[in-house]
């Protein structure tokens, strides 16, 4: 009897302590529940739609609602904010461009958007397009560059904000040709590209997600491309290099954060997510659509390209004496 028992007592500590290790790695799979990315964004506009296409997919692959939660304002700092003082869980992720590591450059951020951020991965990046009004008498890179140092401070270009993107490819422009030209900011990109439709403003640099609808259908013209190929979608505009202007860099990439302090299995699961929703042929024809193309990156990768990306704002930013209004 006293070997029964101790045989007894023996299997019940093995059976509870198997019990308790199975409820603890339950507790351990990611994710257990509703995932909130947040677009620092206007709703309806092409980063939007890009990371309501990863949140479908992420939703498919886990079975958990993946929720895309638009914070616009303050040149991306408020919902940039907000997920920088969201717990470190993995349920809280931001939606971000190549503005999150240029800002700081340009504005007080509430935040530090390297040390305060897990980079998680990178989605895709696309390239700069230079569009022109179709009343601008030029039809190709140099006869603009012409124009506008036969006209100094003459020709209005329109941005989505000042330091953005468009702004800053506008700003680099000008320096590799030594031209003049007269900033317009907006309110976003849909404001700017009305204006540029409308006549208000001369050009615009903007991403090729944006401007490929407009190109293709007349209402804008595209003189040239960023980048080292043409676009698939637009074969007839030469890149810059092609134009006459070698070494424009304009790569404008869209990505995925956590708050700092996310561990780092729930960061490598998402990363390696990412990676297989970028290697789905839907996913890479609708981002070819878009003159877009994957943009696969580890945590580790990711971070290099944020500290690269980082120097080469601050030197633009401060060559151009760049500063927010």
């Amino acid at each position: 009897m006293k070997i029964m028992t101790s045989a007894y007592f023996l299997a019940l500590a093995i059976f509870t302590c198997a019990v308790f290790a199975g409820g603890a790695g339950a507790q351990q799979v990611y994710p257990t529940r509703a995932i909130r990315i947040v677009s620092p964004y206007t709703a309806g506009g092409s980063s939007g739609n890009q990371a309501r296409l990863l949140a479908r997919k992420l939703n498919e692959a886990w079975g958990q609602p993946v929720i895309v939660d638009d914070r616009p304002g303050g040149n991306t700092i408020i919902g940039s904010e907000f997920v920088a003082k969201s717990a470190p869980d993995g349920y809280t992720l931001l939606w971000q461009t190549s503005a999150h590591i240029s800002n700081p450059h340009l504005f007080r951020t509430p935040y530090d958007a390297l040390k305060d951020f897990a980079p998680v991965a990178t989605f895709s990046s696309t390239e700069q397009l230079l569009l022109l009004h179709p009343s601008v008498p030029a039809e190709n890179l140099q006869q603009f560059i012409a124009l506008a140092k036969s006209k100094p401070g003459k020709l209005n270009y329109a941005s989505s904000g000042i330091g953005g993107i468009p702004h800053l490819s506008a700003e680099l422009f000008a320096n590799m040709t030594g031209v003049k030209i007269q900033h317009v900011p907006y309110k976003g990109v849909s404001q700017a590209t009305t204006d540029l439709i409308g006549g208000q403003v001369q050009f615009a640099f903007q991403s090729s997600v944006t401007a490929i609808p407009f190109v293709q259908s007349g209402k804008l013209k595209a003189l040239a491309v960023s980048g080292d190929k043409r676009l698939s979608v637009l074969p007839d505009v030469p890149t810059f290099a092609e134009a006459g202007l070698t070494g424009f860099d304009a790569k404008f990439w869209f990505g995925i954060f956590a708050p700092a302090g996310t561990p780092k299995g729930i960061v490598d699961k998402l990363s390696a997510e990412v990676a297989k929703v970028l290697a789905m042929p839907d996913v890479k024809a609708y981002l070819a659509a878009q003159g877009a193309e994957p943009f696969v990156t580890t945590p580790d990768q990711f971070s290099t390209v944020l500290n690269v990306d980082s120097a080469k704002y601050e030197k633009l930013i401060k060559a151009n004496d760049i500063k927010a209004e």
